[in-house]
């Protein structure tokens, strides 16, 4: 199954393996002292540790060939699939992988779905592919991502086996380039064989798009166009009957402009109709088909196109009021009215949804509207983080004006604070001076029992980000959670770090009873540590709760300026306490059926502690400080004002602030501030428009002419100097763009340096850049992927309005060009990948059970480059150099002998063998005693015989010496002794003493004798 060999990434290292026979020669003399044997040992540990270190540094690799084939087989899920045939393609996928995989070898299979996007749906493994009866892992059918399917298969495959892949579709991609990408995996020794599936049998109408000018002027008439294509793929498509449906729509009304049978041909066709048009607004027309045979049109998703136009007129001007507040701003209203501005009223429970039902409006004003409002529990509403991104980019991408007008709901008051609506204002809403603004404190505490588990305890966590959100940097925030007992999630500290205050509340767990007092007392004890002006606890809880005196606390920490509101969750929760508890505490009181409210609740919460942004103070005067068009024309002081929300100027040389209060003192107290926001202008107004702050002004005479002037200065430009003629397309996933540009005498105007952008469904902004191509005409594009609503805006200056044009794509590109695209298969197929053949084009199976076609190709068949796979091994031969060089140190550095080993081998052989030889023994034995006895007799005769008899004078002399050595006096111990070993050198040397006194007696024997 593998082959192994090595291999070197630096194989030159290798030529220093010449330096092995200088080893040997410069070790004759450097070692000779070692003796010959201990010598050559060590030349050849030091040869063999050159070769690995030359291995290493040659970066030597492990090299693995392996005869694996793995599979992966990429379906097709997307819409222009047909859904019917998904069975015959999960069995074919199950007996291909059954039939040919080879489990000898350990072959591989694995599936990958794909639509937009593609995913696993079954890893490669050895054995059986086990699949569903249908596909489980989620894809946006609505695009075929061929590319992505093969790029994620380039990701999935392992190393060790050479790779094919099935591709199982139409062909009719329309996001990426497959091509490209498969190209890239025949590159890299993939291969690619295709099974394509065909659409037999579909019959399609399709509205393909409604043709209209983009820009009209007032009551000119113009044509739009309607085309719609009959197709079929069994053969030739016959006409099919039905009604056309063609309506306007603008400010919410719509019209129908008609309704009339009609016979759709084979083919594209085009119905044309005339309108005109009288009032200036934004329009979207729709054309629909609805066929009378309902089996003549196989899909329905693609029998309604939508188109936008602009009639040109006086400015149109959205204000966006508090829904529980309606009417506060009608003498504002009646005064643009006076100024030939169309204003429309909105209430902020009732709001734009899309980018689309703002572009009628040149001007959008927020009076004093808050994020969340509302009393009521189950009827509080809270302006979508959604609609702040459509309001916000139709300011800077479409040109619209943008003005903030203040109240006691707005700014940083009104819970704006880290908005993308912040970013697009002038000022920002969080007052960077401390010691001008008094700090507010909230206390969350949150039930975290084992009933407050799922959605409950999710949007309770939720909530609680939020309203940390919309608290300045300034505020402080704790974070307390009760079940049996009480924990601190976060200790009360300024929000200096929001996402890291967040992440620990995402870290809430559920679990344990319900037990409210300690979580209160620890929210209360926190709330009393900081000094904040403003304080404020929001109790939510589920359930029932042990303990007594709440109301008592609430009212004691009341007494302290400290306010509780309370928000029971579901019918369980102890609804009378947490009412007594929130009345005591000062604070509002929540019943909440719906856990989806929780979070409108906590904004609104919130919004308590930033009211110190709110600065009030009777004769306030405002300063004028600087020019502005806005207040051209109006001359003397301004009325005195009763109060104003604070904010921050933005640090940005765009911004300009002509009007501004004198207190308090030490801060730059804005006004009024303005600034370019992208392709529109954005306006800061803190005080209010004649309501709580202002009473007097009305009565000004510069009043009318001072909102008036904000007004126009803010709204879009409608100046039509010169012309912009816009037409925008949307083909092949692409809108095309198509800008001629005309000066007031209709002449040609060129070298334009003219800016697009383009907003899709997503509300994220691409820009296009307009390249010339002809005299006038400027020519652009952008990918459009998604189905909806496009909106693009070309502006030719910043005094110049900028022309707006909407593109509407009705329905997926898997609903257009019915046909698939077998050629693109066939391509792919024909690419060969390295090392091997090209792939090949599979039958597609004509039912579930017929297969026998399909299966006669074998997909594990050996047409590929054997995979191989590198491991790197240099680092193996570094640790055994290492060893090695240890040990040459100990070889030239330590004898060793080897004398023991002959005496442990007797004693070894001895243990052994003796059983084995005891007979022998014995006898031996036997003979040597015998021997020794004998030797013994013989001794003793010889001694006998010749018995020694010293001289007198010699045995004198002895015992005479003897004597003397005997009566010498002995050394004492030392008493220092500390080992046996002095007695027995005392004893070692009397010994000598009596020898030498023997051999000096002997010796005057033998000079006597002689």
């Amino acid at each position: 199954m593998f082959d192994y060999h090595l291999a070197f990434d630096r194989p030159y290292y290798l030529l220093l393996l010449a330096l092995v026979p200088a080893v040997w020669w410069m070790g004759r003399r450097s070692l000779a002292g070692l003796g010959r044997w201990r010598r050559t040992f060590a030349l050849t540990v030091r040869s063999l540790l050159v070769v690995l270190i030359v291995g290493a540094l040659a970066e030597v690799q492990l090299v693995r060939t392996s005869d694996r084939v793995t599979v992966l087989y990429l379906v097709d899920r997307s819409l222009s699939v047909p859904s019917e045939k998904t069975a015959s393609l999960v069995n074919y996928i199950r007996r291909s992988a059954a039939e040919h995989q080879d489990r000898g070898r350990e072959d591989r299979s694995g599936v990958i779905v794909f639509g937009r996007e593609a995913a696993v749906e079954s890893p490669p493994l050895a054995g059986d592919t086990h699949l569903p009866a249908r596909f489980e892992s989620p894809v946006d059918a609505e695009a075929t991502n061929l590319a992505a399917a093969l790029r994620l298969a380039q990701a999935v495959f392992p190393a060790d086996a050479a790779k094919r892949v099935v591709i199982i579709s139409d062909g009719k991609q329309n996001v990426g380039d497959a091509v490209a990408q498969a190209q890239q995996l025949a590159d890299l020794g993939v291969g690619i064989d295709v099974l394509p599936v065909s659409r037999a049998g579909l019959r399609e109408v399709s509205v393909e798009k409604v043709v209209l000018p983009s820009d009209i002027r007032q009551s000119t008439p113009f044509e739009g166009r309607v085309v719609l294509n009959n197709v079929a793929l069994d053969g030739e498509p016959g006409p099919v009957s039905g009604r056309l449906r063609i309506s306007r729509t603008a400010g919410g009304q719509t019209q129908t402009l008609a309704d009339r049978p009609l016979t759709v041909a084979a083919g594209k066709q085009v119905f044309s109709f005339q309108e005109e048009i009288e009032t200036p607004d934004f329009y979207t027309y729709s054309a629909r088909f609805v066929p009378d045979d309902a089996a003549a049109d196989t899909h329905l998703q693609n029998n309604e196109a939508t188109a936008f136009t602009h009639v040109r007129g006086r400015g149109q001007v959205l204000l966006v009021e508090d829904w529980s507040n309606e009417g506060q701003f009608d003498e504002l209203v009646d005064l643009l009215g006076r100024q030939n501005l169309s204003v429309v009223k909105q209430p902020s429970n009732r709001m734009f949804s899309s980018l689309a039902e703002l572009q009628r409006f040149d001007l959008v004003i927020l009076a004093d509207v808050a994020r969340a409002s509302g009393d009521d529990a189950n009827h509080l509403t809270q302006i979508s983080d959604e609609q702040i991104d459509i309001l916000v980019r139709n300011t800077q991408n479409m040109g619209a004006g943008l003005l903030m007008i203040g109240g006691p709901n707005s700014f940083g008051a009104g819970g704006w604070t880290n908005t993308a609506l912040e970013k697009a204002m002038p000022v920002d809403f969080q007052v960077k001076n401390a010691k001008v603004l008094p700090s507010g404190g909230l206390m969350l505490v949150i039930d975290s029992s084992g009933s407050m588990s799922g959605e409950k305890l999710e949007l309770s966590k939720a909530a609680a980000m939020a309203a940390v959100r919309v608290l300045s940097r300034d505020d402080y925030v704790g974070v307390v959670t009760f079940d049996s007992t009480s924990h601190w999630i976060q200790q009360p500290v300024k929000i200096d770090a929001v996402d890291q205050i967040n992440r620990r509340i995402a870290r809430i767990d559920s679990g344990g009873g319900t037990d409210m007092q300690p979580g209160m007392i620890e929210g209360y004890r926190g709330l009393r540590q900081i000094p904040a002006a403003v304080k404020h606890m929001i109790v939510l809880t589920d359930g029932q709760t042990h303990g007594a005196g709440f109301t008592q606390m609430a009212r004691a920490a009341r007494n302290e300026k400290i306010t509780t509101s309370c928000v029971a969750v579901g019918a369980g929760a102890a609804t009378q306490l947490l009412s007594a508890i929130a009345q005591a505490g000062g604070g509002k009181y929540y019943a909440v059926d719906n856990p989806r409210m929780i979070p409108r609740i906590f904004m609104k919460e919130a919004m308590r502690v930033a009211r110190p942004v709110i600065y009030e103070k009777r004769g306030i005067m405002p300063q004028r400080i600087a020019s502005h068009e806005i207040l051209d024309g109006i001359s003397g002081e301004f009325p005195s004002i009763s109060g104003f929300v604070m904010t921050s100027p933005k640090e940005n040389p765009l911004v300009e602030i002509p009007l501004l209060s004198p207190e308090p003192s030490g801060n730059r107290n804005a006004l009024l501030a303005t600034w370019r926001y992208g392709l529109g202008r954005s306006v800061a107004f803190t005080t209010d428009a004649g309501q709580r702050w202002t009473k007097n002004w009305p009565q000004w005479s510069g009043y009318e002419k001072l909102f008036s002037q904000m007004a126009r200065w803010t709204m879009r430009p409608t100046n039509e100097q010169g012309s912009l003629n816009v037409f925008a397309d949307v083909e092949s996933g692409e809108v095309q763009v198509v800008v001629t540009a005309l000066d007031s005498d209709d002449e040609f105007v060129n070298f334009l340096d003219l800016g697009a952008t383009l907003i899709g469904p997503d509300l994220e902004p691409v820009d296009l850049k307009l390249e010339q191509t002809a005299p006038g005409r400027y020519v652009g594009t952008a990918p459009a992927t998604s189905s909806g609503s496009y909106f693009l805006s070309v502006a030719a200056g910043p005094t110049q309005a900028p022309v707006r044009a909407g593109i509407n794509v009705p329905y997926s590109d898997e609903f257009k060009d019915h046909a698939g695209n077998p050629q693109l298969l066939r391509s792919l197929a024909a690419l060969r990948p390295e090392g091997g053949i090209a792939g090949r084009v599979l039958p597609e199976p004509t039912s579930a059970d017929d297969l026998d076609a399909s299966l006669q190709a074998n997909v594990f068949r050996h047409d590929l480059k054997r995979a191989t796979s590198r491991q790197d091994s240099w680092h193996l031969l570094v640790f055994a150099a290492g060893c090695l060089f240890l040990f040459d140190v100990f070889n030239r550095r330590v004898l060793v002998s080897f004398g023991w080993v002959p005496v442990v081998a007797r004693r070894v052989g001895g243990v052994l063998f003796r059983r084995r030889s005891e007979p022998a023994v014995e006898e031996s034995l036997g003979r040597l005693a015998a021997t020794k006895s004998q030797m013994d007799r013989e001794f003793e005769d010889r001694r006998a015989a010749a018995r020694f008899e010293p001289e007198p004078a010699a045995t004198a002399e002895l015992a005479d010496e003897a004597v003397a050595v005997a009566t010498q006096p002995r050394p004492r111990q030392a008493a220092s002794s500390e080992s046996g070993l002095a007695p027995q050198a005392e004893e070692d040397d009397y010994t000598t003493r009596l020898l030498k006194a023997k051999k000096r007696a002997l010796g005057n024997r033998r000079s006597h004798e002689d």
